[in-house]
């Protein structure tokens, strides 16, 4: 998770670096053009001794809910233009900050989505993410600036996106899901690209191929990570991109972190981590009450 967690931070660095010169279409292209092309050598690796690799490929990434992708891919898109765009034009403590609050949003999604009850100790920690990002947007005040509501907004975007994994894990494997994804998100952003296209020059395709690379590998870690320890245990390492981020925009691009978005990104961190902790008990729950029902006690 340690891992994971400073890929995705090095790629908001390389994606703040990339767009002095490019625009955030386009970064977003050749982001997932070159995580794309990551992502087909790691999963084309395995099968590359078989008989016939195209085919076990192929079987490997088959799906029956390409139309679900659609959908999914499109609103991720959306997604990844927002927390680029903020990457690109806030604070990089600030856009990061306000992306911890995705599983606010993720909470409120289930319930509407999915039909999740959630009780009052979670909706408590909605409620104090709410302030936190209040805290740091300071709506009305002389320092809210509207560009912060693009963060958010992609957080929201983001907590729809994670409710569809969900929804399309129930019938596919991990591997098919990020495989459609990439897929997807390539001609999807390709389009809006060409309408505003620059030819990167010189480092700014290091920082491209970079931010690529970084978050591909991000996305595969923090799979990894998952399935290996407890979310709850693992969500606070995730939070040490915030100082990672917070100490490059300072060295990199000279940003100071006000006394505002400290409080409001604290305020957030805890509600993320309540809400990721809370899952965790209720999974275990779940789990114990379903193994409990297949193996009755023998009396």
């Amino acid at each position: 998770m340690l891992a994971s967690t400073f890929g995705f931070g090095l790629m908001a660095i390389f994606i703040r670096l990339a767009s002095a010169s490019m625009p955030t279409w386009e970064i977003a292209f050749f982001r997932v053009l070159f995580g794309f092309l990551l992502l087909l050598a790691l999963l084309a690796w395995p099968v590359r001794s078989q008989a016939q690799p195209l085919h076990a490929f192929l079987a490997r990434v088959r799906t029956t809910q390409l139309p679900r992708y659609v959908v999914r891919c499109a609103i991720g898109v959306a997604a990844m233009f927002c927390g680029f765009w903020a990457i690109a034009h806030l604070p990089l403590a600030q856009a990061i900050s306000l992306n911890y609050s995705s599983p606010i949003f993720v909470t409120i999604a289930a319930i509407l989505m999915l039909g999740e009850r959630v009780r009052v100790r979670r909706w408590a920690a909605v409620v104090g993410g709410f302030i936190g990002v209040l805290v740091i947007v300071r709506p009305g005040s002389h320092a809210f600036s509207p560009g912060s509501l693009v963060a958010v907004a992609s957080a929201m975007l983001s907590a729809l996106v994670a409710i569809q994994i969900k929804q399309l894990s129930a019938a596919d494997k991990a591997d098919t899901i990020v495989f459609w994804t990439y897929a997807l998100w390539v001609p999807m952003t390709l389009l809006p690209t060409l309408w505003v296209w620059q030819t990167p020059h010189g480092i700014t395709w290091l920082w491209l191929l970079l931010a690529g690379v970084m978050g591909t590998a991000g996305q595969l870690l923090w799979t990894r990570a998952l399935k290996l320890g407890e979310v709850s245990a693992l969500t606070p390492i995730s939070f040490t991109q915030l100082p990672v981020v917070t100490f490059a925009g300072w060295l990199l691009f000279d940003e100071v972190v006000d006394t505002p978005t400290m409080i409001g990104a604290g305020i957030i961190l805890a509600s993320a981590f309540y809400i990721a902790h809370r899952e965790s008990v209720l999974a275990r729950r779940a789990a114990s009450k379903a193994l409990s029902k297949s193996n009755p006690p023998v009396v």
